[in-house]
């Protein structure tokens, strides 16, 4: 097995940084089902030109490169203790990198251990079968799609839809009200995997599995394959879309499983996945630990981009307005601003993830923010052969963490503008009100499409916090974001989240017997 831990590195960088062909093909799908010129046919524009940046320059498709899982089968007799140790190194050597970004942090202290390896990561399954080979497969979920799973004991109420029973339209129920929940915060058009039965871990587990599963393959079970095809149908009609911006698809897959479960029990498990869907698998030779076959992979690499790219990002004149500005930002030019525009931001701007905002809420900041913008992203670094820090991907995180700091931080230090994605709430909404900011929502998953627009690392505060909680002076040229949350008291996601609430609550009534 000299070749084992080789071929584990090529598998790691290969799910970081390439979509398997039947994602690529769900997106694509996506992309002619939306109306040219929308958000969110623009957003899947971003995503396909992503997707490719990814693919062309080796580096993660999203800078949250997720929490390692590996499924190991292995032959009788295999030594799983070494090829545990391979699999470690290997997860040192990616993020050594910049393949991975360092995300295994001490749950008690905060410290990030910086080569993503810790107690309880990366994650590793082991399980014995009656072949010589020996299969790897490897997932790589984020923590904003992580975030969104959710976990149903039935009998319960929810929302929109009334009370869930311990059958069939009771799950379904709980499926489609995990759809609504996730909203864009998971980074949609997403995939569900579903786990039906077990305990609180096995159903997880087995809905974890279900993600492990091809887009397009047909579930042996005859009703869970009607229910797959119900929830997918019905879940794109929440009118929920591509970043919780509206739209036609909300839901690229879902694939159900079922075990058994006690008496006592009854849950369903759903396991939410963003639409960059990183998974790849790889068969090995036993003997050598060489690569004899890859998996998900098809007849040659499927593109996501068309010829629909052009016209897909030429919007009808009137329909959106494109404002650029250049930091710092005055109150005048954000009071201006409403939801629908297009921002494109020139100048410097910081980084600040959930260690950052608890930081200033009881301290001064190391730089002048007034005026300043503060982007939520935890970026994937590296030094390159000068020593100079570069960002190899900087996509945005899930905002709605910061929802206890940021309406006072915003006040506090006179920021003008917040980038992320999901939106945030209310107590958000009212400080960008009373102080004169805006909330600009980014690309989630985006991570290449963004770096490109980060010119230059100006420095960089709080590396005790690590890398991604880090504090880093970017200087930026041509960054887009749509305005979702303004100064004048509108939220596009409350108002989606509304009006989504609504589609779901017509689902009511049994379908399911």
């Amino acid at each position: 097995m000299q070749h084992f831990q080789e071929s584990v590195y090529k598998l790691i960088v290969e799910t970081s940084t390439n979509l398997p062909n039947d994602v690529r093909e769900a997106v694509k799908l996506a992309r002619e089902k939306e109306d040219q010129g929308t958000r969110a046919a623009l957003s899947l524009s971003t995503i396909a030109d992503n997707i490719e940046m990814a693919e062309c320059n080796v580096s993660p498709i999203c800078q949250d490169t997720g929490m390692p899982t590996f499924v190991v089968h292995t032959p009788v007799g295999a030594n799983q203790i070494v090829m545990k140790k391979q699999i470690l190194e290997a997860i040192r050597q990616a993020t050594k990198d910049a393949k991975l970004r360092p995300n295994s942090v001490d749950s008690l202290t905060g410290a990030n251990s910086g080569d993503n390896l810790g107690p309880g990561t990366p994650v590793i399954h082991f399980e014995q079968w009656e072949r010589d080979d020996v299969e790897i497969k490897l997932i790589l979920k984020g923590g904003g799609c992580e975030n969104k799973n959710i976990q149903y004991s039935l009998p319960m109420e929810l929302e929109g839809l009334g009370k869930a029973g311990r059958d069939l339209d009771g799950i379904r129920k709980c499926i489609l009200h995990a759809v609504y929940q996730a909203q864009g915060q998971g980074c949609s058009a997403g995939f569900i995997g579903v786990g039906i039965g077990g305990d609180r871990t096995t159903g997880y587990e087995l809905a974890k599995q279900q993600l492990f599963r091809e887009v397009n393959d047909v579930n042996p079970n005859e009703d869970l394959r009607k229910l797959e095809e119900y929830v997918l149908e019905t879940a794109n009609q929440f009118g929920i879309g591509t970043m919780g911006f509206g739209g036609q698809v909300t839901l690229l897959g879902c694939k159900v499983g079922v075990m058994n479960r006690l008496p006592a029990s009854f849950f369903v498990s759903v396991a939410y996945n963003c639409w960059a869907y990183r998974r790849q698998g790889v068969i090995l030779d036993g003997q050598t630990g060489e690569i004899k076959e890859w998996q998900y992979q098809g007849n040659g690499k499927i593109s996501v981009k068309d010829e629909a790219d052009q016209s897909a990002a030429a919007a009808q004149p009137g329909e959106r307005r494109e404002v650029v500005l250049t930091t710092p930002i005055t109150e005048e030019q954000v009071r201006q601003l409403k939801v629908g525009d297009v921002v494109i931001i020139n100048g410097l701007m910081h980084t600040g993830r959930d260690a950052l905002h608890k930081y200033l809420m009881d301290h001064d900041s190391p730089v002048d923010l007034n005026g300043s913008v503060i982007y939520h992203c935890g970026p994937v670094m590296a030094k390159d052969e000068n020593g100079e820090w570069t960002v190899k991907a900087a996509g945005p995180t899930t905002s709605i963490r910061e929802e206890p700091y940021q309406g006072d931080i915003l006040k506090k230090f006179g920021i003008r503008a917040v980038i992320g994605k999901g939106g945030m709430g209310p107590k958000t909404l009212k400080a960008l009100g009373e102080h004169g900011a805006v909330y600009l929502n980014a690309i989630g998953g985006a991570a290449q499409y963004y770096a490109k627009c980060l010119k230059k690392v100006e420095g960089v505060d709080f590396m005790e916090f690590g890398i991604p909680e880090a504090m880093w002076h970017l200087q930026t040229e041509g960054f887009a974001a749509i305005v979702t949350m303004d100064s004048h008291g509108n939220s596009l996601h409350a108002d989606v989240e509304k009006h989504s609430l609504e589609k779901l609550s017509a689902h009511k009534e049994p379908v399911f017997a």
